[in-house]
Formats: structure tokens, C-alpha cells, sequence
């Protein structure tokens, strides 16, 4: 494996809400893909290879005298993600049942504990859209039911649905990296029913699914629409997330061509999350 190397850019921002929410719907159009909330603002991270030098120019809000907003980076080595993340992580509660926290800190007293180490994986629950698809777990019947977790990060919705009674999990990350972590956090949550394949939506062509989870950016969930819907048993259900409400129509004009129709929206932030049944 490749050691990938991020830019981590820390953000320090006045008022700090709705600040920080803009500002990280808008580094995530710009490419930025994973972010931590501090409590002066957000640390967000980058891969270099993404990066480009005016990078920032479209960012809105750094320009806004509305917002008072400083900032600095540097280059971070994956081995160094650890130190980086711990210095900022702290533990996340869903609907008072979920809990979401690191090793180090101690057992919380909700129904469901997930014990995640991200390094450079998306996916500790403090995004607006892994939040929102935490959600939707806890909300629909999983219970003997069998997930695909596409797009998975760390793994956290994976460990999470068979947490609640999921049968068999597929989780897929197309990033090696996800791989690997998907693989360390599923074995450090005593998990026996997931299994993480590293590739693209083209693994689905022979498999099939009672629900199918993608958090995911908009161009690639309009890409591989089809392919969910193909692997979706009948009665299925399909959540997404990784976009806009302004992304809504768009969503749901290409689901629908496959007979998937739209049930619930969440929103959370700039963020929405959609629900659809087959």
C-alpha cells in the first residue's frame, strides 16, 4: 500500500455556528473528505493528490465579513493520523442509544457502543451524513436482514447494523486504506457477520441485498444508481447520503427510473439523507 499523504488544514472560526457548518458543506464540494469539529471550529483533511493551490478560492465564507475565520496546514503522514485525531476526538451519542467513541475513552452507558479508530478513514460519526445514516439504523428493521455498507470508511454503519440484529454485512471501500481500517474496526467490535472487500460498485454484479446503505458524493451515487437497484431485493430499502438539498431532485429523478421510490428525508445541517424502498 501507498503511503497516502493529507493536508490538514485547521480552521479557526467566529460565531462557530452556523460557521462551521458552512464551511465544511463547502470544503466538501471543493474535495476535502473528512472533518473534525474543535471547539474553536474544524480541522479538515485532504488528500495531497487532490490538492491543488487556490484550493480555498471558492470557499464562500472565508470571504463573508459575516464570519471571522483564520486557518493553517501542513502535511500529514498516515502514521501520524493517530496523534493528529486524538488530540481532537471526542466520543458522539445518536438518539441516546448509539454511542460512537475511540479506545481510549470509557464505556458509555447507551445500548449500542461502537469502538472506532479512524486514522485516515471518513466515517466517526460526527459528519452530519454518517450521523444521519446512524439514524436511519436505529429507525428501520435490520434484524435478520442482509446490508451493504458501500462506501464504508471505517466501517462504523457495517458494525452498527449487525449490532442490531443484521445477518450478513458486505462492506466495500474502493480506498485501500478504508480497507484495511474497515477490516481493524469490525474485528476490534467482536463483529462476525461483516465482511470488507476492497473495490467499486462493479462487485455487485452477482450480489444481492434487503438493504443497501451509500454514503457517498453525489456524481458517484448517480453513477451507480442502477447498480443498487439491481442488487436490492424486492421490498428493499436504499439510503443515501453525501449530498445537498438542492441534490434531492436529481437523487430522486434517477432512483425512480429504477422503481425506487423516495420514503423518508432527513437533514442534518447542509446535509441530507434519503430513504427509498423498492
Amino acid at each position: 500500500m501507498s503511503n497516502m499523504i493529507y493536508l490538514g488544514y485547521e480552521f479557526k472560526i467566529k460565531p462557530l455556528q452556523p460557521g462551521t457548518e458552512i464551511l465544511i458543506a463547502e470544503l466538501g464540494y471543493a474535495g476535502f473528505e473528512s472533518f473534525i469539529e474543535t471547539t474553536t471550529g474544524v480541522i479538515a483533511y485532504i488528500q495531497k493528490n487532490d490538492w491543488y493551490p487556490n484550493i480555498l478560492e471558492d470557499i464562500f465564507i472565508l470571504k463573508s465579513k459575516e464570519f471571522d475565520i483564520s486557518f493553517s496546514f501542513k502535511e500529514i503522514q498516515q502514521t501520524n493520523w493517530n496523534a493528529e485525531w486524538e488530540k481532537s476526538f471526542h466520543p458522539i451519542t445518536v438518539a441516546d442509544k448509539v454511542t460512537v467513541r475511540a479506545p481510549f475513552h470509557s464505556a458509555p452507558t447507551t445500548e449500542f457502543d461502537i469502538i472506532i479508530e479512524p486514522k485516515m478513514s471518513f466515517g466517526t460519526g460526527h459528519h452530519e451524513t454518517t450521523h444521519m445514516m446512524v439514524e436511519h439504523i436505529i429507525k428501520n428493521d435490520f434484524k435478520g436482514k442482509s446490508v451493504l455498507d458501500m462506501g464504508c470508511g471505517t466501517g462504523v454503519l457495517a458494525i452498527l447494523a449487525e449490532k442490531v440484529g443484521a445477518s450478513k454485512i458486505d462492506a466495500i471501500d474502493i480506498d485501500n486504506w478504508c480497507y484495511l481500517n474497515s477490516l481493524e474496526n469490525a474485528e476490534r467490535n467482536n463483529c462476525k457477520n461483516i465482511s470488507v472487500y476492497e473495490g467499486d460498485s462493479q462487485l455487485l454484479n452477482e450480489m444481492s441485498y434487503d438493504i443497501i446503505m451509500a454514503n457517498i458524493n453525489r456524481n458517484i451515487l448517480l453513477q451507480d444508481i442502477e447498480r443498487y437497484a439491481k442488487s436490492l431485493n424486492k421490498n428493499g430499502l436504499l439510503f443515501l447520503s453525501g449530498f445537498y438539498k438542492a441534490d434531492i431532485p436529481i437523487i430522486e429523478k434517477q432512483c425512480n427510473l429504477f422503481m425506487l421510490k423516495l420514503n423518508e428525508i432527513i437533514e442534518r445541517g447542509q446535509w441530507i439523507s434519503l430513504k427509498f424502498i423498492n
